[in-house]
């Protein structure tokens, strides 16, 4: 995927735009990953949408903030990048874990902007204290140790055990966009991860289309507690996919891809 640099205020983000068709589809890639995760939909679905596929602040190339950015902040800079790429009609947004929790934010803080939501492997609920801990541990050991050092241990609770086994191209590919991140970036979200709220209020109230995908061997993100979050809100279809984990658009592309083209029709 093509990228190029666009400021979006305090910061550059690096961005992929492509595609042929003329509705935007907005990507957001998970932690601590960066656009990449989202090659099998980029190379599947372009022929029918416009893709704008983004690094995420302090992810990838795009600019790094200290300290705490929290999704709030991920929701804004989506907003403002796309005001940099003129796109004003309504766009669907598919955000995979902490991209999910930045959809929440951005149907909070820009709803008028959003046409469909799609979920991957996420979670509306907030962390128990004990995760909370883990992930501000996480943050000054990314910054202390390096990335690979503090992501190594996350790795197989990513992907389903089959995956694990036999595709050594994906474990290979996660990898590459876990030590390329820079600690700062990581650290930071971690911390604003460690600090998002609980959202499962929200759900009754977000009437726009939505699709909510969730690998049958999710761990982190299980299927029971998806289908949860699909059956709380009004217009949500929930879809389980075989052979895969938490990086279900990655592990499972075809079967995800077919998912996507359904719902948008």
């Amino acid at each position: 995927m093509g990228m190029r640099e666009i400021n979006i205020g305090d910061i550059d983000m690096s961005v992929s735009v492509t595609g042929q068709g003329r509705k935007p589809l907005l990507f957001v890639h998970g932690f601590p990953l960066d656009h990449t995760m989202w090659v099998e939909q980029a190379a599947g679905l372009a022929a029918t949408h416009r893709l704008i596929i983004p690094n995420l602040r302090g992810f990838g190339d795009s600019g790094v903030t200290l300290g705490t950015v929290t999704m709030e902040q991920f929701a804004d800079d989506l907003a403002t990048l796309l005001d940099r790429l003129e796109i004003t009609e309504p766009i669907t947004l598919c955000g995979l874990s902490m991209g999910g929790y930045i959809a929440w934010q951005f149907w909070r803080r820009h709803a008028d902007r959003l046409g469909r939501l799609i979920l991957c492997d996420t979670r509306a609920a907030t962390d128990t204290e004990e995760v909370r801990r883990a992930r501000l541990i996480m943050a000054e050991q990314v910054i202390s140790q390096g990335v690979e050092a503090a992501t190594a241990p996350m790795l197989e609770k990513l992907v389903a055990p089959s995956t694990l086994a036999g595709k050594p191209d994906i474990i290979s590919a996660l990898k590459q966009m876990m030590i390329h991140n820079p600690p700062e970036g990581v650290a930071a979200a971690q911390r604003g991860m460690a600090e998002r709220p609980d959202v499962s209020g929200w759900l009754g109230k977000i009437d726009v289309p939505t699709l909510v995908v969730c690998g049958e061997d999710d761990g982190i993100s299980p299927p029971e507690e998806m289908h949860e979050i699909a059956a709380a809100m009004p217009q949500a279809t929930f879809v389980c996919l075989a052979d895969a984990g938490h990086m279900s658009p990655l592990e499972n592309a075809d079967d995800f891809n077919d998912a996507v083209r359904e719902f948008l029709g």
